[in-house]
């Protein structure tokens, strides 16, 4: 655990197993749609970079190393994940 982690659970509310099973599809897409960005490996102008989307996919952004882009989406209170 580091010093990001210790907060991380601070004002999210949990749902139970009964109550997640019970999502609609849909429902469990968004699913923490505001607290994840994707990072995706791309090329950009002949150079790699790696793109940032929401959760839904709509672009947000792009950094030159996938630790910039982890670090831009943590700046914005989000989780990253890698997409590849």
């Amino acid at each position: 655990m580091n010093e990001h982690d210790a907060g991380a659970d601070a004002g999210r509310s949990f749902l139970s197993a009964a109550a997640l099973r019970s999502l609609s599809a849909r429902d469990f897409a968004r699913l923490g749609a505001e607290d994840v960005a994707y990072v995706r490996p791309v090329i950009m102008n002949g150079a790699q970079a790696f793109a940032i989307h929401a959760a839904d996919g709509t672009p947000i952004g792009a950094a030159p190393s996938a630790q910039l882009a982890a670090a831009a989406i943590r700046q914005h209170e989000m989780e990253p994940a890698l997409v590849h």
